[in-house]
């Protein structure tokens, strides 16, 4: 194709110097030069370039895609105004690639729809004979790349995400960047752990095995008589026990269904499975409240799944990688101490009410303060505890508080507030892990009970495991640290980030996902977010 160009080139140059010298002639002239500038352009547009008045043009002519050109302009600024999807005069394999993802978006639990996406549909119809210009074509794909990469990779932007309160670290994207890698590697396309969280590729398995449970039927509703409904237990029998036991063999409780209507071991091992997977405290009970919950019908469990494969987009796939991390999820009130890959601690946790919500962040922790001082918010003393001093002289003694410069502390010791050790990590919401001595606040399924510090059980284990390779800190150290006698601070060589999330969906390494309460009601915020009639592109 380049050798056809710069022969016509030639040609036309010949055919300028002959008229030029052989006529003088004005107009011939004029008229060669328009022939000359046909096959520059020709020539330019086939050495595969574009320019800046093509695609300010282009998003006059296709004003839907507006919200796209800051975009697709950095993208060719950045590759050259070379052109991206063809290969000759079609357009590359590639290309059509993409096409293809773009069409199976909702397997990545996305609704948005692209506009102009009947036209691209055109390119790509072997029918369809009246075909676009190449230009317009060239320019429409490099609008779907950015469409389908700011949906899957990116998802809502840090703006409002800051909006509706989601403080954690959120990830920067490079279209150029990640066009190169999935142009080298098209296989990128199906999973990039690079670009994405790996929990969203766990979130987007279950998602296709709950739409197929969708598809088949299979997620019947518990028929039950409510009226003379009583809690089952092991060794009890009936119609709804067989319900029940075939709901738990769908979802993957148990391996298969006898059909029995007896609630027997193998059922009792199911249940188990079932209520640890949704938080539940392990018995064998099964209440009518549990089976109002089985009941919810599958389509919310499936935008449950979407909803958080979109959070799942907001963090960068770099904060798993580290060597050592906390990790908070409010909705399941759990945390994990990661270390090298591996879970060295889970504890449960009790966090904020709806009044004092623990907020959604990250931070680093820089030090463990071993029979730590409590030193109460001036709110907690305005709003409670000066009526409680009024009605009680006593009260601050008799709860081992003291003044200290105006304010009110609790002394160490065992009834704390804050336990026997508390993790601090500098943040301007005031807000730690600590120990607690309300350990029978453990004991509820919905544990929303702090002013929005984080409460761990298993808080002297996490200090433990924290320190267990530091040789300045051995295990008697710690423990005569946490007598409650004096407040001892120990600051940490490395400080080990924290990230308090929110995930109302989380699958675990064997594949099992988790459903948890929306104690904040962030799910509903986000679906509308998301979901509403007025976001119906993006």
């Amino acid at each position: 194709m380049r050798n056809f160009t710069s022969l016509a080139l030639t040609i036309a140059c010949s055919f300028l110097m002959f008229s030029f010298n052989s006529t003088g002639n004005n107009t011939k002239l004029n008229k060669t030069l328009e022939l000359e500038n046909v096959f520059k352009l020709k020539d330019k547009f086939v050495l595969g370039k574009i320019d800046a008045t093509s695609i300010n043009s282009f998003f006059k002519k296709y004003p839907k895609l507006s919200k796209y050109q800051k975009d697709v302009e950095e993208l060719y600024k950045k590759k050259d105004y070379s052109m991206l999807w063809y290969d000759d005069k079609s357009v590359s394999e590639f290309g059509s690639l993409l096409y293809h993802k773009v069409n199976l978006l909702s397997e990545q639990g996305i609704k948005a729809e692209m506009p102009y996406m009947d036209l691209v549909d055109d390119v790509f119809n072997e029918n369809v004979s009246n075909k676009l210009p190449q230009i317009d074509t060239e320019l429409l794909l490099s609008n779907m790349y950015v469409f389908y990469a700011s949906n899957v990779y990116s998802g809502v932007d840090p703006q409002t995400l800051k909006k509706i309160g989601w403080f954690l670290p959120t990830k920067t994207i490079s279209y150029d960047r990640i066009l190169d890698s999935l142009m080298g590697d098209p296989n990128r396309l199906n999973k990039d752990e690079d670009l994405l969280f790996s929990q969203y590729y766990k979130l987007q398995d279950v998602l296709k095995r709950y739409r197929n449970i969708e598809k088949k039927g299979l997620w019947k509703k518990i028929q039950i008589d409510e009226a003379n409904f009583k809690e089952l237990k092991p060794l009890d029998s009936g119609k709804v026990i067989q319900q029940i036991r075939e709901r738990l063999f769908v979802v993957g409780d148990l391996k298969e269904d006898s059909k029995s209507q007896y609630y027997d071991q193998e059922m009792m091992d199911a249940v188990l499975k079932y209520k640890k997977r949704y938080g539940l405290k392990l018995n064998y009970a099964f209440t009518k409240e549990q089976i109002d919950q089985m009941n919810e019908p599958i389509s919310s469990r499936i935008r449950t799944i979407m909803l958080n494969m979109e959070r799942c987009r907001w963090i960068p796939a770099k904060l798993e990688k580290a060597n050592e991390y906390v990790m908070v999820n409010i909705p399941s009130f759990r945390l994990v101490y990661v270390k090298n890959g591996k879970y060295d601690l889970v504890s449960d946790v009790f966090v904020g009410t709806r009044m004092t919500e623990t907020v959604i962040f990250s931070g680093n922790i820089d030090r463990i303060v071993f029979s730590p001082y409590w030193y109460v918010p001036a709110s907690i003393i305005k709003n409670e505890l000066k009526l409680k001093m009024a009605e009680d002289k006593n009260y601050l003694a008799d709860h081992n508080m003291e003044w200290n410069g105006g304010n009110v502390r609790q002394k160490p010791g065992p009834q704390n507030s804050l336990g026997l050790v508390k993790f601090m990590f500098p943040n301007p919401n005031d807000i730690y892990l600590h120990d607690t001595p309300a350990k029978s606040l453990f004991d509820f399924e919905k544990r929303i009970f702090s002013h929005g510090c984080i409460n761990v059980k298993e808080a002297k284990q996490l200090a433990l495991e924290i320190l267990k390779d530091n040789p300045d800190w051995p295990v008697d150290k710690i423990n005569d640290a946490m007598s409650g006698e004096k407040e001892t601070t120990c600051m940490l060589k490395n400080k080990i980030p924290i990230y308090i999330g929110y995930f109302t969906a989380w699958v675990n390494d064997d594949g099992e996902i988790g459903f948890y309460p929306d104690v904040y009601d962030r799910d509903k915020s986000l679906d509308k977010l998301l979901y509403s009639d007025s976001v119906a592109q993006k």
